[in-house]
């Protein structure tokens, strides 16, 4: 599962930068319509999503383990 989150994570951020640079192209044309404006937003909203869940992997399991008595190596 964490694969597939961090793997998700990565194509997503390549459609957000892809969405952008459209929106930066089509902004060199005139007033842009509204789709190619917000267009850059679902990929971003899923970034978050998935980046916040892959920041707190190593707290969580850090958790787990004292939990269930192993040692840390401190």
């Amino acid at each position: 599962m964490r694969a597939l989150i961090r793997q998700t994570h990565r194509w997503l951020s390549i459609v957000f930068t892809i969405t952008v640079i459209a929106n930066f192209a089509a902004m060199t044309r005139g007033t842009p319509p509204p789709w190619i404006t917000y267009s850059p937003l679902p990929p971003l909203f899923l970034l978050l999503f998935s980046g916040l869940y892959l920041f707190a992997l190593p707290y969580l399991g850090r958790s787990r383990q004292v939990k269930s008595g192993v040692q840390l190596g401190r």
